[in-house]
C-alpha cells in the first residue's frame, strides 16, 4: 500500500486530500439520509402549517448549489484526477478530465435529489382533506382547548396519528369517535361524534 504513495507530487496529494474529504462527507450524508428516512417512517406525528401543508427544510436539492452536490464533485473529481495522474497522464489533461467528472457527478446528484423530492411531493398528505372525516381518540382530548390529545385515522390510505384539540365543554375520552372540523396550526380541531349505539340508546330512552 505504501508503494502506491511513492512519488506523490503536490498535485497528487491535493487530489488525494480532496477525494478523501469529499468521500467522507458523502458517506456521512448517505448515512444521515438513510437514518432520517427510517425515522420518518417510524414517526407518524406530523407538523402542519395553518393551511395544512407540511413543514419543509433547507438543502432540498432544488437549488443548483447543494452540499450533496459539492461533496460528490470533490469525491468523484478527486479520485478521477488522482488515478489519471498515477497512470501517467499529463497533468493538464488529468485536471480537465477530473473537473468534467466532478461536474458530471454534481449534476447527476442534483438531478437525483430533485427526482426524489418530486416523488415525495406526489405522496404528500393533504391534511386539509381530513376535514369532515371521522377519527378515533387515541389520547383523551382536554375540553375547551385547554390541552391536546391525539387522534388516529386513515388519510389517503395511510394510518395517521395527529394532535387534536376541541371546543367541547367536556373531555373527549379514549376510543371516542370524533369528526375533524378544521386544521388549527399543527393540530386538528375535532368534535365528538355520536355513534350509532349511543343514538339508538338515546332513542329508546325517549
Amino acid at each position: 500500500m505504501g508503494e502506491w504513495f511513492e512519488g506523490f507530487g503536490a498535485l497528487e496529494w491535493t487530489y488525494f486530500v480532496l477525494a478523501c474529504i469529499g468521500t467522507l462527507f458523502l458517506l456521512v450524508q448517505i448515512v444521515l439520509m438513510i437514518v432520517g428516512a427510517a425515522e420518518g417512517d417510524a414517526d407518524l406525528d406530523t407538523d402542519t402549517d395553518g393551511d395544512g401543508s407540511p413543514d419543509t427544510h433547507t438543502d432540498t436539492g432544488l437549488s443548483l448549489f447543494t452540499t450533496k452536490g459539492l461533496t460528490a464533485f470533490f469525491a468523484i473529481g478527486g479520485w478521477t484526477g488522482l488515478i489519471l495522474l498515477r497512470y501517467g497522464m499529463h497533468a493538464g489533461i488529468a485536471v480537465g478530465v477530473s473537473l468534467a467528472a466532478g461536474l458530471a457527478a454534481y449534476i447527476i446528484v442534483w438531478l437525483v435529489i430533485r427526482l426524489i423530492l418530486r416523488l415525495q411531493d406526489d405522496g404528500t398528505l393533504n391534511y386539509s382533506s381530513a376535514i369532515g372525516m371521522q377519527a378515533t381518540v387515541y389520547v383523551s382530548v382536554p375540553p375547551a382547548r385547554s390541552g391536546r390529545g391525539k387522534i388516529t385515522f386513515v388519510l389517503q390510505g395511510r394510518y395517521t396519528e395527529a394532535d387534536a384539540v376541541t371546543d367541547e365543554a367536556e373531555r373527549i375520552p379514549v376510543d371516542s369517535v370524533v369528526t375533524v372540523i378544521s386544521v388549527q396550526g399543527d393540530a386538528f380541531l375535532v368534535k365528538k361524534t355520536e355513534n350509532l349505539a349511543d343514538a339508538s340508546e338515546k332513542n329508546q330512552n325517549q
